[in-house]
């Protein structure tokens, strides 16, 4: 059921108006009833797994509450961890591991075959599994309580606006400003229609939908035609734009989902955090990350690099730490060696930016800002390419290519300026967004202004939309 689909606007014009009309407590047994609906619209046997997750790390959750602290209550934490992970491991990587395996043991000369399992990945396993760890690591570390009742923590597990593709959200944000408010806590309170709901939740909608339906698709056409191309029939230009066209179909595409995810859940009387802030405007790689995917970098932050000790033990610990956070990072989003090459890339541009202190003071002037927002753009385009790429030898070539024969051909030029013309307004738009320091200010700026914004996306949605749907591409994570 996905956002950009009649199936599911018929589906929250149905859930929306009965949701008001129910008394708290129905109201979350109702969406909890929806979301589990939403959620086996794709499988239905994807809906026992998280049914276990969700009783266990409840379960878990009140005995991490009720233990002395030192070893009894770590020892829950554990069982969490081991249990969660486990379930990751064999639905999301197990496969690879064991073809992996095979391989180096065959090479060593040793005739040993694993099993491969042909299991579904349950889509939206690797959010949900996040959330509802860090509910227990977060009892364990005094930052939240247990749940009132089972139905409000079950219901923070699986509220379906954000349930497939995130963010992944906390349950108590303690003074965080960045994690926005805690959903759980959102949750066990009766919700209210508050002034300015309607006309917040409308823009999310209505810049996700033009984010992933003409920007994200019609960008997909582009970068699939290069990169399912043998790389003999290309040039150096055209493998670059394609890149460009990932960067910007990816980014579409999940902020286009997060934002109709918050524009949703506003919707519903639930603020849901902002998941990116003007990623492509990034002066260094921490800004990066603190800019994109926010709700995973910080509970990679939170939970792994500062547990892995962060920068307390020394230099080289820092860098050792940041480089294990990156990779595993890169690890969580597939199990494919390019994921994980995408990490280690992103580790080691972190260390070497905080090296050799890169990017630590802004600059005064407006070129100064500019090259250091297209150098790390296009720092982050490579990271793309490890990203998008079917393998390292494809990584090669377009490298090559780019290096050794970059000829503008006349799909290079049209699809630079098919990129332009669908992106450039939105980054114009972000520019603005950032000077502001506010993603919902133009909510409260003029109806002029709102309407010129408003009807070109309407307009782009009407006139200019992908010829072809896609799935959102974190639904594969």
């Amino acid at each position: 059921m996905l956002f950009n689909s009649w199936t599911f606007w018929i589906f929250f014009a149905l859930v929306l108006p009965t949701y008001w009309l129910l008394p708290f407590r129905a109201q979350t047994r109702f969406l909890l009833a929806a979301s589990y609906l939403f959620y086996g619209w794709w499988d239905w046997r994807f809906l026992p797994l998280i049914a276990f997750s969700t009783v266990m790390d409840f379960c878990l959750g009140n005995l991490v509450a009720a233990a002395p602290e030192g070893a009894p209550r770590q020892r829950y934490v554990q069982i969490s961890v081991v249990v969660n992970l486990l379930l990751l491991g064999i639905f999301k990587y197990y496969n690879f591991f064991a073809q992996e395996v095979t391989g180096a043991l065959n090479g060593l000369g040793l005739s040993v075959s694993l099993p491969f399992v042909e299991l579904v990945l349950p889509v939206g396993i690797s959010f949900y599994t996040f959330q509802s760890m860090s509910y227990v690591f977060d009892i364990a570390r005094g930052v939240t309580k247990p749940a009132t009742n089972f139905w409000n923590f079950a219901l923070y597990v699986s509220f379906f606006p954000h349930l497939v593709a995130g963010p992944i959200m906390r349950s108590g944000a303690k003074g965080q400003d960045e994690l926005g408010r805690g959903l759980l806590k959102q949750l066990e309170v009766p919700r209210t229609w508050i002034q300015g709901s309607f006309a917040i939740g409308l823009y999310f909608i209505l810049i996700g939908l033009f984010k992933k339906v003409v920007i994200g698709d019609n960008m997909a056409a582009l970068v699939d035609t290069i990169f399912r191309e043998d790389t003999s029939t290309l040039t150096g230009a055209e493998c670059l734009a394609a890149i460009y066209a990932f960067a910007w179909q990816i980014y579409a595409d999940f902020s286009g989902y997060s934002s109709i995810a918050q524009g949703i859940a506003k919707w519903m009387g639930v603020d849901l955090m902002h998941n990116f802030r003007t990623p492509y405007l990034a002066m260094s790689p921490s800004d990066f990350w603190r800019r994109w995917h926010i709700s995973l970098s910080t509970w990679l932050r939170d939970y792994l690099y500062i547990s892995l000790g962060g920068n307390r033990a020394g230099e080289s610990a820092t860098y050792r730490n940041m480089m294990i956070t990156m990779v595993l990072g890169g690890l969580w989003h597939g199990a494919n060696w390019t994921f994980l090459l995408w990490g280690f890339f992103h580790g080691a541009l972190l260390c070497v930016y905080r090296l050799f202190s890169w990017g630590q003071s802004i600059s005064v002037t407006l070129a100064g800002r500019a090259w250091r927002v297209v150098l790390m753009f296009h720092f982050v385009c490579f990271g793309w390419l490890l990203f998008r790429a079917e393998s390292m030898s494809q990584v090669a070539a377009f490298v090559g290519l780019i290096l050794t024969d970059f000829r503008m051909t006349p799909l290079a030029m049209s699809m630079l300026a098919l990129i332009a013309f669908y992106t450039l307004p939105l980054f114009l738009l972000e520019i603005w967004v950032d000077s502001r320091k506010d993603m919902t200010f133009l909510t409260r700026e003029a109806w002029p202004k709102r309407a010129v914004v408003y009807i070109y996306f309407l307009l782009m949605l009407v006139f200019f939309p992908a010829p072809t749907a896609h799935e959102f591409i974190y639904f594969q994570f």
